[in-house]
């Protein structure tokens, strides 16, 4: 299925997506560590620079993910979800969108509903089988490693910014 091109809010789980899904325990409640790609940040940087909103949503705590969400200058983060729909549906209502206008990006069985209430769903590759089924598109790459990456430029192309948007980026980065 080619993306939807009216998409303006990205929903990203963190454990399987943004990371591979190991967590290190340091032995505090909610010090973990898990390690980010900077492919994937990258482009959450350009999904953001494009004028789009992206969300970040947990089933787990940990402070290394608003570190990262500080990083990126995401917003709208929420962890220890206990239910993912509410939970979005209240961020997308803040921002003025509709569930049409997003995509969640998931991995695992507890992803479903959520892929399944947004108006554009993406699996990771190495998703469960059952969510790869019900999702719209799946990334090349591995949650954890540029997934999310694949799921911001594969947006981006059907809207019609990934272009023009990393040319900007190329740009700035010249003038420096």
């Amino acid at each position: 299925m080619t993306a939807a091109p009216y998409i303006k809010v990205l929903v990203l789980d963190v454990d399987g997506v943004l990371t591979d899904g190991k967590i290190a325990l340091a032995g505090q409640p909610h010090d973990e560590t898990k390690y980010f790609h900077v492919h994937d940040g990258l482009g959450i940087s350009l999904w953001q620079k494009a004028g789009f909103h992206t969300i970040i949503i947990s089933g787990r705590n940990a402070q290394c993910v608003e570190l990262r969400a500080d990083e990126l200058q995401i917003q709208h983060v929420k962890q220890g979800s206990i239910d993912k729909v509410a939970d979005i549906n209240l961020f997308l209502q803040q921002l003025g969108y509709s569930p049409k206008e997003a995509c969640f990006v998931g991995d695992d069985l507890g992803d479903i509903p959520v892929m399944q209430y947004v108006g554009y769903s993406i699996a990771v590759q190495d998703a469960a089988d059952e969510v790869k089924t019900i999702a719209d598109w799946t990334t090349k790459r591995m949650g954890g490693c540029g997934a999310v990456r694949d799921a911001i430029e594969h947006l981006m192309r059907a809207n019609g910014s990934w272009d023009k948007t990393v040319s900007i980026l190329s740009m700035e980065h010249a003038k420096q």
